[in-house]
């Protein structure tokens, strides 16, 4: 499926491949690694994880027993949210190279601007430091790029005035609905490719009556449409699944939407709240 080998080009020419698949949520085990192997088998060549979600080592076999070669994947992990140290922020790096075994990353985030345990909390001294540590490890070539995630227009703003390397992403909450449109206008401008995680709303949109009616034309699924929305966008979709056969539908979005759909997706609100 062309999806799964188109790619975007971030600001360091790196080429990362147009939708990922997500692993937020999927246990450590089995789970993970059954996942991950239907994902890669399907086609998919740019596995999204992250230290918190405690499956890195499961999602690292998958890789390496796919006998994929490791050029041809685009692996993404990401430093705890609640780690604003630079020793803090070695350590973790470290402890996720080890969990993947796979050699380089090739995206390394911060996870978020603040702790999950106090969102919106002013740590900005602390992101100064740990993207410090992010752009040691970038520049020693142990990850390919790095990134934020969940970071707001003000949070880009201070960390840009006061480090050297400009995130070549940002991943955040968008999807049809929840477009995040200053956050996303800021990351064009500086050249930042926007990535979306909950590309469904984490299930919020499948019952949407009026997304269904605009699947319904092009005779595909609601899922779908929601992920074509973001590549229309120039936003790359973070679809998760454990279903197989859904790991594989999530990625068949080679259609296009048409102006008057992609516009009257444009006037949804988030019903999902």
């Amino acid at each position: 499926m062309p999806a799964l080998i188109d790619t975007f080009s971030m600001s360091n020419g790196l080429h990362i491949p147009k939708i990922g698949f997500g692993t937020w949520q999927i246990p450590s085990g089995s789970e993970a690694y059954d996942a991950t192997k239907a994902a890669l088998d399907a086609g998919y060549r740019h596995i999204d994880t992250a230290l918190t979600y405690g499956n890195e080592a499961s999602v690292g076999e998958a890789v390496r027993d796919s006998g994929i070669p490791r050029d041809e994947l685009f692996i993404t992990t990401k430093l705890p949210a609640e780690i604003k140290t630079a020793s803090g922020a070695r350590e973790a790096f470290d402890e996720s190279s080890r969990n993947l075994d796979l050699g380089h990353v090739d995206l390394y985030l911060v996870h978020a601007p603040w702790p999950w345990s106090a969102i919106g909390s002013d740590h900005r001294d602390g992101n100064v430091e740990v993207w410090k540590v992010l752009e040691e490890v970038y520049d020693a070539g142990r990850t390919k790029s790095i990134g934020v995630s969940n970071f707001a227009v003000a949070d880009l703003e201070d960390l840009l005035g006061r480090t050297d390397v400009v995130p070549h992403a940002n991943q955040i909450r968008w999807f049809i609905g929840n477009t995040q449109d200053e956050t996303t206008a800021f990351d064009r401008e500086h050249d930042i490719l926007t990535e979306g995680y909950s590309p469904l709303a984490t299930g919020g949109l499948l019952d949407n009556e009026e997304i269904a009616r605009i699947a319904a034309k092009y005779d595909k699924s609601v899922a779908q449409v929601a992920i074509r929305y973001l590549l229309e966008k120039d936003v790359l979709p973070l679809p998760k699944s454990t279903t197989p056969s859904r790991i594989a539908a999530n990625a068949d979005v080679d259609f296009v939407l048409s102006s008057e759909d992609v516009a009257a997706l444009d006037s949804l609100e988030d019903t999902t709240a």
